[in-house]
């Protein structure tokens, strides 16, 4: 109960604009991902096409005992792919796929639930690195194209646009503020890259909300910028370190106002300093609105220990501006 979260946090699902529960699959079963050797010329009148070359020569498919997914190298020297945490799921060694038609064996560095990332490590010469898309935000609205091999379909191009940024989905082990797609994604495509119009990798795929299991145009990806943080960490083999509240937290119910109402303060944790009660709604993250306590717990653990963050609290309907500097989550 001290740790922020509250609610169940049930892995892939994800929430409406109006709050209420989505039904989401994880999209993994076979492979998927692209990578980027560097950037794709945008230039002339087929911008999927130039991506789709640039993409594939840092595209691996990864074989466990029980499945198929996908990642992307993204250190070549060292050999480092990154993938979904839920692709590897309890294995140690995976055989991996390359472009080229090499089969190669790869090791799991390490895996974190709450984001859904893990890093593989394989020895393989010869490899080729995706360019990563890191501190640009994506924009809604712009090319997205995502490579990999949903039913087995290897080597599969999709594109859309995206749909939306920050939108909370949760995971094996929280949630995470992702970006939604319309390109094509189906089971298969977990662990797969998806990227800009200059073949950059602007998010890892992870999850489609649909009733069927199959596409209906709305699909997850884990942002680039929090994939390759935590993917640092893990290489590092530094426990995995993001922001704690210190608070418990519900959705509100009575309809009053949106946001994540506080169940419970941890007594002297970071809320408790700040002044937060029981009772009070939170209703935005340093200007980002939050609507329900999933939003809450993927604000809060996108950050790190020691950020100083701005909530808006509304008390009794009374609101008003609470700082508060988060400590670091004694577990993930």
């Amino acid at each position: 109960m001290a740790v922020l979260a509250v609610g169940s946090f049930v892995a892939g699902q994800a929430l409406r604009d109006d709050g209420s529960p989505e039904a989401v699959t994880s999209a993994t079963s076979v492979t998927t991902a692209p990578a980027v050797p560097g950037r794709a010329s945008s230039d002339g009148d087929e911008p999927v096409a130039a991506v789709a070359s640039a993409l594939s020569p840092a595209v691996v498919q990864i074989e466990t005992g029980s499945g198929l997914g996908s990642g992307f190298v993204y250190d070549a020297d060292q050999g480092l792919i990154l993938t979904a945490a839920h692709v590897v799921e309890g294995a140690t060694d995976v055989t991996l796929r390359l472009a080229d038609g090499r089969t190669a064996d790869g090791t799991v560095v390490g895996t974190d639930a709450g984001s859904d990332i893990a890093v593989l490590r394989t020895d393989a010469d010869g490899l080729t690195a995706a360019s990563l898309a890191l501190g640009e935000a994506p924009e809604v609205g712009q090319l997205a194209v995502a490579i990999g091999s949903p039913f087995g379909l290897d080597q599969t191009v999709t594109s859309g646009i995206v749909s939306a940024v920050g939108r909370t989905v949760e995971t094996p082990g929280g949630a995470v503020a992702m970006v939604q797609t319309d390109a094509p994604i189906n089971s298969g495509n977990s662990g797969g890259a998806l990227a800009d119009r200059d073949g950059r990798v602007i998010g890892v795929n992870d999850s489609i909300a649909s009733k069927s299991g199959g596409n209906v145009g709305i699909g997850f990806a884990i942002p680039i910028d929090t994939a390759k943080q935590i993917a640092d960490q893990l290489v590092a083999g530094e426990p995995i370190a993001s922001g704690y509240l210190g608070v418990s937290a519900g959705d509100v119910t009575d309809g009053s106002v949106r946001g994540a109402q506080v169940v419970q303060v941890e007594p002297g944790g970071p809320a408790d300093e700040a002044g937060l009660e029981t009772g009070d709604v939170i209703t935005s993250v340093d200007d980002d609105a939050i609507t329900s306590s999933a939003d809450l717990v993927a604000a809060v653990r996108s950050r790190a220990p020691d950020t100083e963050v701005a909530l808006t609290v509304d008390r009794q309907g009374d609101q008003s501006e609470v700082t508060v500097t988060l400590g670091q989550s004694p577990s993930r």
